[in-house]
């Protein structure tokens, strides 16, 4: 019996010993394996996402479909935004808007005020126009429709309207964006 004891301490010893030089092998060894194996799938589960995206690009028709893309987006922004060359015929448009709608007492200047508090965009600028003129509510408000409606589209800041007997004073701010001119 006593031999039987000491067998089984043995036993236990041993098998103690050998799972603390397993655990240790595991921690020393083999787990900075599997980090370093896990981190390496990662790197190349991402480079095969840019291989593929590459491969995609270079297809024709996603070529096709990138360019088709951008001419909606180049004309999405043409709805909002002018060259800086037409900016010069927008007071022409507004002023021939106006003749269209016929108010009388029509001026148009452009304002060199800026902003307070004006963002500075490195591809837009914001040109202000000033118009005054003389019509009634139904010109106006045709007026109004008019230049809210136009592309490249015209923003509305403010408008004062003077009530008079005949026909109303009517100030009007109004902002459009310009793209500016590529430096160099």
């Amino acid at each position: 019996m006593h031999a039987y004891k000491k067998y089984l301490k043995t036993m236990a010893l041993v098998w103690a010993g050998a799972l603390m030089f397993f655990i240790a092998a595991f921690a020393l060894l083999l787990n900075p394996q599997i980090r370093e194996k896990n981190r390496l799938f990662v790197e190349t589960a991402n480079k095969q996402k840019l291989y593929d995206g590459a491969a995609d690009a270079a297809r024709e028709d996603t070529r096709k479909k990138f360019t088709s893309e951008l001419e909606t987006l180049k004309s999405k922004m043409n709805d909002y935004a002018i060259d800086s060359e037409d900016s010069a015929n927008m007071t022409l448009d507004i002023s021939r808007i106006a003749a269209a709608k016929q108010v009388s007492s029509f001026t148009i200047k452009a304002s060199d005020q800026q902003q307070s508090g004006q963002t500075e965009s490195k591809y837009l600028r914001e040109n202000r126009i000033n118009i005054t003129f003389n019509a009634n509510f139904r010109q106006f408000a045709a007026l109004l429709n008019t230049l809210e409606r136009h592309r490249p589209i015209i923003f509305v800041d403010t408008f004062r309207i003077a009530r008079s007997n005949e026909d109303n004073r009517v100030d009007m701010e109004l902002s459009i964006f310009v793209r500016k001119r590529p430096e160099g």
